[in-house]
């Protein structure tokens, strides 16, 4: 492993090794995997075997900062997941570590139907087809929050965790990915 790597951008390819690209992850899966990537980087100073979380939770806090990047969005309850700039910066730096580090976690079969649906629901969309049909001066807000699913009550945190769910899940999906990054932007002006 590249020794430069902070141990903010180690939780961070943690949370993406974890499937925090579209879900929130748990603080101590994140912690294991971190220890993984990084041995001793994260245990305690007397008992080495053991993983200090609350060195870890710094980390990710860290990771939230913009100062750090902005990598990382949740809390110790909610769970952790990427932004946009997390992501971008995991798939620029996931070489960093080695081959036997990068055990990824499967998508699973409901999380595939999910994402099979959801991408159903938004080529169908209004915005969409007015994306396509290169009408996009002509898009509502309203509609590019519909097109997230998002109504007047999902607000704050919570409405920048759906958003981020479709621009990281489609992001490389060749359907999708330019519409979700325009009606991105657009939604997060409601």
């Amino acid at each position: 492993m590249d020794k430069k790597l902070a141990n903010y951008e180690i939780v961070t390819l943690a949370v993406f090794l974890l499937g925090g690209k579209s879900n929130p992850v748990d603080a101590e899966d994140i912690a294991f995997k971190a220890n993984q990537i990084a041995p001793l980087r994260f245990t305690w100073k007397k008992y080495k075997e053991q993983i200090s979380i609350d060195n870890v939770r710094k980390r990710l806090w860290d990771a939230k900062k913009p100062k750090y990047g902005s990598y990382l969005l949740g809390s110790d309850k909610q769970g952790w997941q990427l932004t946009e700039e997390g992501l971008k910066f995991a798939k620029q730096n996931i070489h960093r570590i080695s081959e036997t580090e990068l055990t990824r976690k499967p998508i699973d079969r409901k999380e595939q139907r999910v994402l099979r649906s959801e991408k159903e629901k938004m080529l169908s969309s209004v915005a969409y087809e007015k994306f396509e049909t290169d009408n996009e001066s002509s898009i509502t807000i309203q509609e590019a929050c519909a097109f997230f699913r998002i109504d007047e009550y999902v607000v704050g945190e919570a409405r920048e965790r759906k958003i981020l769910r479709a621009v990281n899940s489609f992001s490389d999906d060749p359907d999708l990915k330019n519409a979700v990054s325009y009606l991105a932007a657009l939604a997060r002006k409601a």
